[in-house]
């Protein structure tokens, strides 16, 4: 397990190496001058050639390439160019934000997922089933950016149970999370559904059933246990997802995540921030792809790590 758990780290890095390399040069190349945004159309040539200087962009692309990776093997990623703030710290500062989002709706997700795609699975093709379906496929179809608006009209405007933006305790985590879990649990549930149906036929299972065991048993001991594996691979790439912040949910609801602080560094301009939540986004994906490969041993005694 040690052994594979270091081949996946080593392996991770030309990956995290690739994406760091693509985003600079993409965002480098991308038309715009920083110092020009930064200063105002009316700054003269000599200031924006001042700021240049000071903030290395007068350098030629490839020597501020081998700067910045330096940077990143340093963990010293320079300042943000547009608030002066280092880039580290304003990722630290806006990531449990977002991890804590991100983890309320996959637990919110999983929590009404699975049983709701068992309990669809183990009474197929009657009214449960479909009324299940239904409301899976009406939540996999209501975008954020309705289903968002719509919870703060009823719940924060009209019923006044939670605040209706930014964050401000466990109780401002209710609405954003709802409005990102709801998607996630429909997809989940279908995907539930479908593998339970499919593993239920298997042979393990009729013989289950043949030795006396309880539908219960049957459904929840031998059948849900080998199905989710599909699922967790599906949560797995979601909560990669949400770790690279849900940026309409994060607006919707003023959330001070990972992913509004992208969109705002890409808007500026700001290479150093932009490349340093990219390069956090990554990383990410990355640890959460090596925890689900991890968590599959878990739920599946017949899988090795050689």
């Amino acid at each position: 397990m040690r052994a594979y758990i270091i081949r996946r780290l080593i392996g991770a890095v030309p990956v995290a190496w690739g994406v760091v390399t693509l985003v600079f040069f993409i965002i480098h190349l991308t038309p715009g001058d920083p110092a020009q945004i930064m200063l105002g159309e009316s700054a003269s040539a000599a200031d924006v050639e001042e700021l240049h200087r000071q903030l290395g962009l007068d350098k030629p692309i490839l020597t501020q390439y081998i700067s910045f990776i330096g940077g990143v093997l340093t963990f010293d990623m320079g300042a943000s160019i547009y608030t002066g703030k280092g880039v580290v710290s304003s990722i630290f500062a806006v990531y449990p934000a977002t991890l804590s989002l991100a983890l309320c709706s996959m637990a919110l997700a999983i929590v009404v997922a699975i049983p709701l795609g068992a309990m669809a699975a183990a009474r197929k093709d009657t009214a449960v089933d479909r009324g299940a379906m239904f409301a899976s496929l009406l939540g996999v179809s209501t975008p954020t950016f309705c289903a968002g608006p719509l919870l703060i009209l009823i719940f924060a405007v009209e019923l006044g149970w939670f605040p209706a933006s930014g964050r401000s305790g466990l109780v401002s985590l209710v609405l954003p999370s709802i409005t990102l879990g709801m998607a996630m649990a429909a997809i989940l549930s279908r995907l539930t559904r479908s593998t339970l149906i499919e593993t239920l036929g298997e042979d393990y299972v009729t013989a289950a059933r043949a030795r006396g065991a309880s539908g219960r048993m049957v459904l929840f001991k031998h059948a849900l246990a080998n199905a989710l594996l599909p699922v967790v691979t599906v949560a797995g790439l979601q909560l990669g997802a949400l770790l690279a912040g849900a940026v309409i949910t994060e607006t919707i609801f003023a959330w001070p995540g990972l992913g509004r602080l992208t969109v705002e560094a890409i808007n500026a301009r700001d290479y150093p921030l932009a490349q340093g939540c990219v390069l956090t986004i990554a990383l990410s994906y990355l640890m959460v792809n090596i925890l689900v490969d991890l968590i599959y041993a878990a739920i599946d005694p017949r899988i090795k790590y050689q």
